[in-house]
């Protein structure tokens, strides 16, 4: 599953993989009112602007400037954005431009069909919308056998 450049392509996932949005979301239910908690406590992806503000994950940044330094992977970042919050898309990309600069640039796929990704790796924190399809291997971030960035980055750099 090569692609033109014959680089590895990975994807990787945003929400609890390079963003963390759990903390975000318990952060966001402590400060807004009562209204709002009820609101949003079920449906986290709902909260205006919650996409935008979240910090990285531990060891995100730094796990991807590393593959990125390699010059041996093409990196995307494959994540969904949910239907009912048109502003997520564009907070999305907004996060990884703070985080990321350019080296995302025009690589960056929203989709809800992670199976018709074409890769060697995905890098993902669940199984839902076609991850669990995906062609290439999925490596389920947060785990037990990967818990955390060091040892995804382990296990790309051991097999290639």
């Amino acid at each position: 599953m090569s692609n033109k450049s014959n680089k590895i392509r990975v994807f990787v996932d945003m929400d609890g993989v390079l963003v963390n949005f759990e903390k975000s979301f318990k952060e966001y239910l402590k400060t807004c009112g009562p209204t709002l908690h009820n609101m949003y406590q079920y449906n986290p992806d709902l909260i205006p602007g919650i996409f935008r503000d979240a910090e990285p994950m531990p060891g995100a940044i730094e796990a991807i400037q590393k593959l990125h330094r390699t010059g041996l992977y093409d990196l995307c970042v494959a994540t969904t954005s949910p239907w009912d919050n048109q502003s997520a898309a564009a907070d999305k990309m907004f996060w990884i431009q703070k985080y990321f600069g350019e080296e995302f640039y025009k690589s960056m796929i929203i989709t809800h069909r992670k199976d018709m990704l074409n890769g060697e790796y995905l890098i993902d924190d669940r199984t839902v919308n076609g991850a669990s399809e995906f062609d290439g291997m999925l490596i389920q971030f947060g785990t037990t056998q990967y818990p955390d960035w060091e040892t995804i980055l382990q296990k790309i750099f051991k097999i290639n």
